[in-house]
This record gives structure tokens, C-alpha cells and sequence, in this order.
């Protein structure tokens, strides 16, 4: 069998199906209460978001991302932390936003994940510790450490995105310049990695040495395009994003400062927290600004 026919043979992604399967399956019972109802717009976005899902884990671009290319890993991580974690946030109802982020651990998670400095420094972490020649070789020969990686990223994407998503509840809202200005700090600071890529004379992932029977391409070509690829990527999005954040904010066009509603849902996660905060045995103190 030829390296090509290897590369492109079909294989079956049980974990990723049945989570597929699952999450689908929940988000279409939870839509069905009452006060829960996602419009046509959300019902969109994160079935959306669900195909993103699957062309990014499953035959043939997890299978390629895995054994074969970085170029292919490349594509496969920008999917899993710049389209899918947003998609899925403005697809789902606000009420079970609220309720899936409501345990203690989860909320304290998302205060910390919403300030800019924190969101950059966990981004960074993932995006290079994930991509380290030790960490792509073990997830080119173990299933469960791909799909923890995986995952991984995921969870990154959703920091990347929480200090900006306005849909999250109960958080410190950045003004629209801020937010814009987070975006482009966030586009330069993780992607340095890329730059390595471009300049190597060498190949640094033992593990794609077979890229070029696959693609025509040597290791180090395939190597060099994987970083054009995330750099230039990477920009082009969250500055396009920052970009319209930015163009459509009042401060921008000469409009009083914004300020945004105040939603039952923010109210209630801060009286939350001040009683975690009363059981605790401290005192409730003020609600922060939400």
C-alpha cells in the first residue's frame, strides 16, 4: 500500500463520534424547555460549530494532523481554538450559559479566564506546550494523549475567546477597544512558535518525516508552511474580529460610551457568589460590576 493510500485511509473515530453523538444530543434536549429555546440563529451556529468539530478530529484531517503533516495539525488546532469554542458560546441560550457555567469551580475558572493578561498567559501555555517535539510525537502514537491535547485546545479557545464574548454571564465586560486591543495582542503573543518554523533548515517533528511521500513536499517545506499557515492565519482572524469590534463601538464613531443591558442572568450569578462567599464565612461585600 502506497504512503498516499496509508495517509488518506479511512479510519473510524469512536471517542469523537460518541461525544459528537452526546453533545449533540444534549444541547437538542436542553433547547426543548421551556425558556430555553435556542432561535434559528443559534440552531445554526453551533450545528455549525459541531461540523467544524468533526472535519477537524475526525478522517481525514485528524488522521493527517496525527501521523502525516504538520500543515494538517496546523489547520486542525486553528479550527479547534479560533471557530468551533466561539460557535458553540453564540449558539447556546444564555439559561444554559448560566447553568453550565454555575458550579463554583467553573464560575472561578471564567473570572480568571475573562482579564486579558490570565486568557493570554493560558493561550500561550497550550498553544506552545501542545506543539513542543515531545508532546506532537506522543500524541502521534497515543490516542488518549491526542484527544487530551485535544481537548486542551479547546479549553484554550474558550479563554481566548471569554474576555471578548459578550454572551457569558455574570463577567467584567471589556469595553469594544479593549476588546479589539486584546484580539491583536492575543493574534502576536502565542503564535511566536510559527516563527521558528519559518526559519528552521531542519525539520523538528520526527514524527511527520513521512510528509513528504504524502504531499510531495519535504519535512522541512511541509514545516515552513505550517507556520505561514498559523501565523498569518491567526492574524488575519482575530484582527478581522478586532476590526469590527473596534469599527462598530461608540467610542470609534463619536457615540456616547457604551454600556451594555443588565441582564437577570448577571444579577443572579453575582448573589451567587456572595453567598459562596457568606458560606465561606467572609463577607458578601459588593457585587462586582458585571
Amino acid at each position: 500500500m502506497t504512503a498516499l493510500a496509508l495517509a488518506f485511509g479511512w479510519h473510524l473515530h469512536l471517542a469523537w463520534l460518541l461525544v459528537v453523538i452526546a453533545v449533540g444530543t444534549a444541547y437538542i434536549r436542553a433547547t426543548q424547555r421551556v425558556g430555553w429555546e435556542a432561535t434559528p440563529r443559534q440552531r445554526v451556529l453551533f450545528l455549525v460549530a459541531v461540523a467544524l468539530l468533526c472535519i477537524a478530529v475526525t478522517w481525514p484531517l485528524g488522521d493527517l494532523a496525527a501521523h502525516w503533516s504538520l500543515v494538517a495539525l496546523v489547520l486542525q488546532r486553528l479550527l479547534l481554538l479560533l471557530a468551533v469554542p466561539p460557535l458553540v458560546v453564540a449558539g447556546t441560550p444564555r439559561p444554559i450559559l448560566a447553568r453550565l457555567t454555575r458550579p463554583a469551580a467553573v464560575d472561578v475558572f471564567l473570572r480568571i479566564a475573562v482579564k486579558p493578561i490570565p486568557a493570554i498567559a493560558v493561550v500561550t501555555v497550550v498553544a506552545v506546550g501542545t506543539l513542543t517535539t515531545g508532546a506532537v510525537n506522543l500524541a502521534s502514537h497515543s490516542d488518549l494523549a491526542r484527544v487530551i491535547f485535544q481537548l486542551l485546545v479547546l479549553a484554550s479557545g474558550v479563554v481566548l475567546w471569554a474576555p471578548v464574548l459578550t454572551e457569558l454571564p455574570g463577567v467584567r465586560r471589556l469595553s469594544s477597544l479593549g476588546r479589539g486591543g486584546y484580539l491583536i495582542v492575543q493574534s502576536i503573543v502565542p503564535s511566536f512558535l510559527s516563527v521558528v518554523w519559518i526559519f528552521a533548515r531542519r525539520s523538528l517533528y520526527p514524527s511527520y518525516s513521512k510528509a513528504g511521500t504524502v504531499a510531495g513536499m519535504s519535512p522541512v517545506l511541509d514545516q515552513q508552511l505550517a507556520g505561514f499557515l498559523a501565523k498569518f492565519s491567526t492574524i488575519a482572524v482575530l484582527w478581522t474580529v478586532a476590526f469590527i469590534i473596534i469599527r462598530r463601538s461608540p467610542e470609534f464613531s463619536g457615540g456616547e460610551d457604551e454600556a451594555g443591558p443588565l441582564l437577570w442572568s448577571d444579577v443572579e450569578r453575582e448573589i451567587e457568589r456572595a453567598d459562596r462567599r457568606e458560606r465561606r464565612g467572609g463577607s458578601p461585600g459588593p457585587p462586582s460590576a458585571a
